[in-house]
């Protein structure tokens, strides 16, 4: 589903819900629907985490003369660390099947990477970060070093790079640009970021005043709770988020920091201005498309922060990622995101 948002200028939108315009920034597309040229689907997926189990599935099938070190389990239930074990230490053979799936990946993030750059709305684009679980582990790491010289044998004029910190931190970090003018005062707020299996809450230290981009803010304590395994309903969801989210409010009080009355959501999905969720929620727990109103139904469990109501206020997790690496974008005028997770996000931005 495209979001590219053609609204009249306003010099600032923070605090507002799916915001578009920050100071020095426009935030211009996000979750573009890109077809693949040659095949049905989107492009985005094959660079999914689930295009790169498949691509684990088929080089055990053809590849391994010897023994699989992983049994009869298919790829898409092993975990991360297994895939890395066997990636530098499986044996000859069946690292070899591992290095050849890493490489055919890196192969398709360089194409993936190119039909994106040549779409309209991605005109331009100097610098991509790579975002989402992927990255952060040996083998995600590889394919992604690979790709970004491929990129450069390619001759693109496109620079990857990845998040320089944890992905579930880059979801509550990014909320800092984000965090209206008259909240600056306090010393921290308090974020969410929901994914496909598991939900982060955090507390974070913006540090604006030393850097309005939010590029040395810190979380200083965090929750994570893998709904997934719980498999709640709707409500048991957001009223386990508000326990969260207060149990840190009280931390934050016990610490002696001045909390900022504000709660950011970051949320896979097509945010509206209103602050629901029109589209692409379905690998969260229950139903949240409109009408459910995820900021309201979370508001009302929540305590008072510093006397008031804190305002709760959602927009897209891969714009949000991508605002955590908004000190690191400064010198480039168009820069984007992707996030490589069951599916792939993406976002794109112009520096003013």
């Amino acid at each position: 589903m495209a979001r590219i948002r053609r609204t009249p200028a306003r010099p600032d939108d923070r605090g507002r819900h799916a915001a578009v315009h920050l100071p020095g920034l426009d935030i211009d597309a996000y979750s573009l629907p890109v077809r693949d040229p040659q095949a049905d689907g989107f492009i985005g997926d094959r660079a999914s985490q689930t295009a790169f189990r498949g691509l684990v599935d088929a080089a055990r099938q053809h590849h391994l003369t010897a023994k699989d070190p992983f049994g009869r389990k298919p790829s898409r239930e092993l975990k991360k660390d297994q895939i890395d074990l066997v990636l530098v230490g499986g044996g000859l053979d069946a690292s070899h099947a591992m290095h050849l799936a890493v490489e055919e990946y890196a192969r398709q993030l360089c194409y993936v990477v190119q039909v994106f750059m040549a779409q309209r709305d991605w005109a331009g684009v100097e610098r991509i970060v790579i975002g989402g679980g992927f990255p952060e582990h040996q083998t995600g790491g590889l394919a992604m070093r690979r790709a970004i010289r491929l990129l450069e044998l390619a001759d693109t004029g496109v620079g990857l790079l990845p998040l320089r910190h944890d992905p579930d931190e880059g979801g509550l970090l990014g909320w800092s640009p984000l965090l209206p003018r008259e909240m600056h005062r306090y010393d921290a707020f308090l974020a969410v970021d929901i994914g496909g299996t598991k939900l982060r809450c955090g507390i974070v230290q913006h540090r604006l005043r030393r850097d309005p981009t939010g590029g040395h803010g810190r979380v200083l304590e965090s929750m994570v709770w893998r709904h997934k395994t719980d498999r709640p309903d709707r409500e048991a969801a957001v009223r386990r988020t508000a326990a969260m989210l207060n149990g840190l409010a009280a931390l934050a009080r016990t610490l002696g920091l001045a909390l900022a009355p504000f709660v950011g959501i970051a949320c896979p999905g097509t945010i509206e201005p209103d602050g629901s969720i029109s589209a692409g929620a379905q690998n969260l727990p229950g139903e949240w498309e409109r009408p459910f109103h995820l900021p309201e139904a979370l508001a009302a469990h929540l305590d008072r922060i510093d006397g008031q109501a804190p305002a709760v206020v959602m927009h897209n997790d891969a714009i949000v990622q991508g605002l955590s690496e908004l000190d690191r974008m400064l010198d480039v005028r168009r820069w984007a995101i992707l996030t490589i997770g069951t599916g792939l996000g993406n976002a794109t931005y112009t520096t003013r």
